[in-house]
């Protein structure tokens, strides 16, 4: 079969690999759809493992069931969790799913990045999702990043009432902007330094858009005089969160959404943090509870996940694809289409 197999952000190639073969707890699935996530073209997180076929967030069709698997079917649309938690460790009992030992070691095989996929037996068990009738298998691409912005903002506490401040408005910011909503917040404001993204943020409910300068005094003008109380960052920046610091009102909670590169120091004025009783918090992935939350708000059609898509690709168009994630200019969702 075919896959696009990961070199660097430049090399993206099609090549030949065997069908992977299932075992009796597994299923075989089709490929229909497969986003390039922003964390698939942060080149000093993937070049590591390279060469690999990359590729999670997909929905597809299954084509073969392993006899002992029971409740899923052929001709079953899905969508499929890459990485499933234990539910069983002490990281799952605290609520901490995606800090959890198993889901950082779950896979499918070999990646979304190809014609057909293997489901290992554990995630049958607990990531794999029939889609709803409501749902095509391009809406189902936003299920895991939206999940993953679900999980966010729960663990940033927001609330309805809360003016919101959003640090990058990619496809990351664009979500937290429309969830941010859903959630009844009083005002959203984000920021970007690409015009067209400034654009897309007005265009998916932004209250007020900015460049990224002199928030804090803008956020005063246009907050009541007051700054944000929860600050989502979607970029790895380290200006992005200086910024974000210096943005939260008393008591607020900022979000590290985006991970910066390693070895990089950000400086945090922690008598600033005591003395305004600012929360630092950190996110990483979904976990089922949150999954199931984003399929039912893409169904609902509280998120509009249908026009953030900017481009549809063929795999032979793989190379295209990330060139367009990478540079972060005109598009905002990438999907490949085996």
């Amino acid at each position: 079969m075919r896959v696009g197999m990961y070199y660097s952000n430049s090399d993206v190639r099609v090549e030949e690999i065997p069908m992977p073969k299932i075992e009796p707890g597994e299923l075989l699935v089709k490929v229909a759809a497969s986003g390039i996530c922003g964390s698939d073209v942060m080149e000093w997180y993937r070049v590591k493992t390279a060469p690999r076929v990359l590729g999670h967030e997909i929905t597809g069709e299954i084509v073969e069931v392993g006899e002992k698997v029971k409740g899923y079917k052929i001709g079953d649309r899905v969508f499929v969790s890459h990485h499933v938690p234990c539910l069983t460790c002490k990281y799952c009992s605290d609520g901490h799913h995606t800090a959890c030992d198993t889901l950082h070691r779950t896979n499918f095989d070999p990646g979304g990045f190809s014609e057909h996929i293997r489901i290992p037996e554990i995630n049958v068990d607990r990531g794999v999702y029939v889609l709803p009738d409501e749902l095509s298998y391009e809406d189902g691409v936003f299920i895991e990043p939206l999940g993953c912005v679900v999980r966010g903002q729960r663990l940033a506490r927001l609330e309805p009432g809360h003016s919101v401040l959003i640090i990058g408005s990619g496809i990351s910011g664009l979500l937290h902007i429309q969830l941010a909503i859903a959630a009844g917040a009083k005002k959203v404001i984000a920021t970007d330094i690409n015009e067209s993204r400034l654009n897309a943020a007005k265009k998916f409910g932004a209250d007020v858009v900015h460049a990224a300068e002199n928030v804090p005094g803008y956020l005063r003008q246009v907050n009541g005089d007051r700054l944000a109380d929860r600050i989502i960052v979607c970029t790895g920046a380290v200006s992005a969160v200086d910024q974000a610091l210096n943005c939260a009102d008393r008591g607020g909670v900022v979000q590290l959404f985006a991970p910066p590169s390693p070895g990089v120091e950000t400086p945090v004025h922690l008598n600033h943090l005591w003395n305004d009783q600012i929360t630092l918090v950190s996110t990483y992935g979904a976990a089922p509870v949150d999954l199931e939350e984003s399929i039912e708000l893409i169904r609902s059609r509280r998120v509009n996940v249908r026009d953030m898509i900017t481009h549809r690709l063929s795999l032979e168009e793989i190379q295209t694809g990330f060139q367009l994630v990478a540079d972060a200019k005109e598009s905002i969702k990438v999907i490949i289409k085996p």
